[in-house]
């Protein structure tokens, strides 16, 4: 067990995660961002999984919490991939703060609730953006879907009320990606 610990530490020291001023220099360098900000996601497979579609979708980083989320891990590697090494990956300290200074780049931020009174195949993803999920069971905390321009829901036709964290990652990803494709 501490072989491994010191495997996975030395592969986190090569690869270390992006601050938030790391951050918003790269939303700084892209004519349009394409950002993903993760609340709290917890689970190791569901943040390799999201990675991976993150990278297939384009996305220019991806930002989640120091705290209450997982970072990149052993597993995490292998469950993206690949993706865990090419997708700029941030872990803020304050995730309501880093909203903001998304905002105040000239960022929309749009979130995905079942409080949503459009889906996100209404919603314009076009300019801009950062698509904001929420963590596992829960979803967004209070704050950070109060931070949210707007609320996409995704809609649902059975009899679950809800999708996997990475699934609703990869629908919301490339419907924006499918909307920029067609976009004038």
């Amino acid at each position: 067990m501490a072989r491994e610990n010191r495997h996975v530490q030395a592969i986190e020291k090569i690869t270390p995660a992006l601050d938030e001023d790391d951050l918003m220099a790269i939303v700084a360098a892209q004519a349009v961002p394409f950002v993903l900000v993760l609340d709290c996601v917890q689970d190791p497979h569901n943040l390799g999984a999201i990675l991976r579609t993150a990278d297939a979708a384009g996305v220019h980083a991806v930002v989640t919490t120091k705290d209450k989320a997982v970072g990149i891990t052993e597993t995490v590697r292998r469950v993206s991939v690949g993706a865990a090494d090419h997708v700029p990956f941030a872990q803020v300290t304050n995730l309501a703060r880093t909203m903001e200074k998304l905002k105040a780049a000239g960022l929309w931020l749009v979130g995905t609730s079942d409080r949503a009174t459009k889906s996100v195949y209404e919603t314009d993803l076009n300019g801009p953006l950062a698509l904001v999920l929420g963590a596992e069971e829960n979803g967004m905390r209070r704050l950070t879907e109060e931070n949210c321009d707007f609320l996409a829901s995704i809609p649902m036709a059975g009899k679950v009320e809800c999708l996997n964290v990475s699934v609703a990652a990869g629908v919301c990803l490339f419907e924006a990606v499918r909307q920029r494709r067609v976009a004038p």
